[in-house]
């Protein structure tokens, strides 16, 4: 049976879950850990969090918002944001994340992705490739959409995947928040060149965007962020999409199931 997930991200501003548009302009959402309970009860597959300003301010400031929600909540999270170091991430995942996101400090030091998968395992490396499309072609940004490498985004995946990563977080920074669908060439290109999985975000805005992904990529997951938060999508009506076409689905309670 084939496999999707359905993550949902929250990006965090100072202890609150905000969402923006093309990663500016933020606006506050709410309490992280209560939206983070919602969709784990609705059938999100996992979490997503990044600390929006932690390359910022060198620093990551999730850990309590960490513990917190792996208290109440049994889905994987992937934790990010200002990661530079083994340091880093062991702390993470001794808080309770399941797998660690990062991209500023692997695009400084690429050798990074090597020790963590060779120290933690791949499956806990998770590189996040923000993108924009400028003359033509996909550009790699890093601390949060604010700076460009000058990298071009196909071929810094490929070297992602020699070196270990467990999963790419791939995000269309031109496409993001603004609910008008996805960069799907940039998503297939990504997919063709790389055999990890490619967790797709940026653009989704209503079913036909999420069907549109299912038909026409290889991706391995969708990240979802203001469909969710402004209730564009509901998670139940991804769920009963890919019921429908034959994947699997984690199962729900019963009583959940009938409440949703």
């Amino acid at each position: 049976m084939k496999n999707f997930r359905i993550i949902a991200r929250l990006d965090i501003k100072l202890e609150s879950l905000i969402k923006g548009v093309q990663m500016e302009g933020w606006r506050k959402v709410g309490d992280p850990i209560i939206f983070a309970q919602k969709y784990a009860l609705e059938g999100a597959d996992e979490l997503v969090f990044a600390d929006v300003v932690a390359s910022l301010y060198g620093r990551n400031t999730l850990y309590d918002i960490v513990k917190s929600v792996a208290s109440k909540v049994f889905i994987p999270m992937t934790i990010g944001g200002g990661v530079r170091n083994l340091d880093d991430v062991k702390k993470l995942l001794s808080c309770g994340a399941d797998k660690v996101s990062i991209n500023t400090g692997v695009s400084n030091k690429p050798e990074l992705i090597d020790e963590i998968a060779q120290n933690f395992g791949s499956q806990a490396c998770v590189v996040a490739v923000d993108t924009i499309f400028r003359d033509g072609d996909w550009f790699v940004m890093t601390d949060n959409g604010r700076n460009h490498t000058g990298r071009r985004a196909i071929e810094w995946v490929e070297e992602i995947s020699k070196r270990g990563a467990g999963e790419i977080l791939l995000t269309a920074i031109h496409k993001e928040g603004l609910g008008k669908g996805m960069d799907m060439e940039l998503i297939a290109a990504v997919c063709e060149r790389v055999s990890i999985p490619v967790i797709a975000g940026g653009g989704v805005g209503d079913l036909t965007h999420f069907e549109h992904l299912l038909d026409n990529s290889r991706a391995s997951a969708v990240a979802l962020a203001q469909a969710l938060h402004w209730n564009k999508l509901k998670i139940a009506d991804l769920r009963s999409k890919l019921m429908s076409r034959g994947y699997f689905v984690r199962p729900l309670s019963d009583e959940k199931e009938k409440e949703l």
